[in-house]
């Protein structure tokens, strides 16, 4: 059904339409509208709405309907600092209200390791593969420079990484429960509006799962724009992660990204760098020199 067809069913006159990314912003005579295509699962509506979090749009179409429609929220100006310690007290406060605990088999976490340890002997046979070739060339270009002289970086952060995983995998493999929450699955701080209430927006990632990738979400999304230490305890001091929670979080934000070459020069620079300022920015975070002990004895 279209957007015109959907609104006149509603009863909504449209005078002006403005498309801001993914959503459609429809302005009537007396108020704004939302409207964005795809659906939010009804389970994660009705779950939030019996545990009272309430802190999201309301919607005006039907929950089986493949979009959403709903009124137009104005956001506050706030200085970006101060709105992301209150979006991470709302996800605190979110996954509080529905934390739940599932009962696991044996299979379960040995899958989640499988995979994660896969991935770290991906990226290592990846860049060694990559930096043979680079290595062979007579010239190297800026981009193939910079990633050959932090290389053994990259080796050391895998390496340790790996380290992490196994002992992650030491202390959660005779486990039979995993805590579960709402995860909004899809972070950042356009997904956060204050109003007369804080509102989280962009629902329709939603699912059930461990509490740490929306936390991971929100760290790949904004590391090198915020101090994350400052986040995350904002997060635990209504919220605090366990020991095997935090330390697969560890694990996920120390993952260093891919890298494919097959963008223009000043953009493969651009790309390898932020790469890098991420993996220091994370070394730096988890560095076992601060005073406190991080993990949850």
């Amino acid at each position: 059904m279209k957007i015109n067809e959907i609104l006149k069913n509603k009863g909504i006159k449209a005078r002006r339409y403005e498309k801001k990314g993914k959503v459609t912003i429809i302005d009537t005579k007396d108020k704004k509208y939302v409207y964005k295509e795809g659906k939010i699962e009804s389970q994660i509506l009705n779950y939030l709405k019996s545990r009272s979090f309430e802190y999201i749009p309301s919607f005006l179409n039907n929950i089986q309907d493949t979009y959403q429609l709903s009124e137009y929220i104005s956001d506050l100006n706030i200085p970006k600092e101060q709105k992301m310690l209150d979006l991470i007290r709302l996800i605190a406060l979110l996954h509080s209200k529905t934390t739940h605990y599932k009962e696991i088999d044996l299979d379960y976490y040995e899958q989640i390791y499988e995979d994660l340890d896969g991935n770290i002997n991906y990226l290592y046979i990846y860049y060694t593969d990559l930096i043979t070739l680079i290595e062979s060339k007579v010239y190297m270009s800026p981009s193939e420079s910079m990633l050959a002289n932090n290389i053994t970086k990259i080796y050391q952060t895998l390496s340790k990484n790996k380290e992490r995983l196994d002992k992650w995998h030491s202390h959660i493999k005779e486990k039979r429960k995993e805590r579960r929450v709402v995860l909004h699955n899809n972070l950042k701080l356009e997904h956060f509006l204050e109003s007369d209430i804080p509102y989280l927006i962009s629902w329709d990632k939603a699912k059930i799962g461990n509490p740490v990738f929306d936390i991971y979400k929100l760290y790949q999304n904004h590391i090198l724009d915020f101090d994350f230490e400052t986040i995350l305890n904002e997060y635990e001091k209504s919220y605090p992660l366990l020991k095997e929670e935090k330390e697969l979080l560890f694990i996920l934000i120390s993952m260093p990204d891919l890298i494919d070459f097959k963008q223009d020069e000043y953009t493969n620079c651009k790309i390898i760098s932020k790469m890098l300022d991420k993996i220091y920015k994370t070394e730096m975070f988890l560095s076992p020199e601060k005073p406190k002990d991080r993990a949850k004895q």
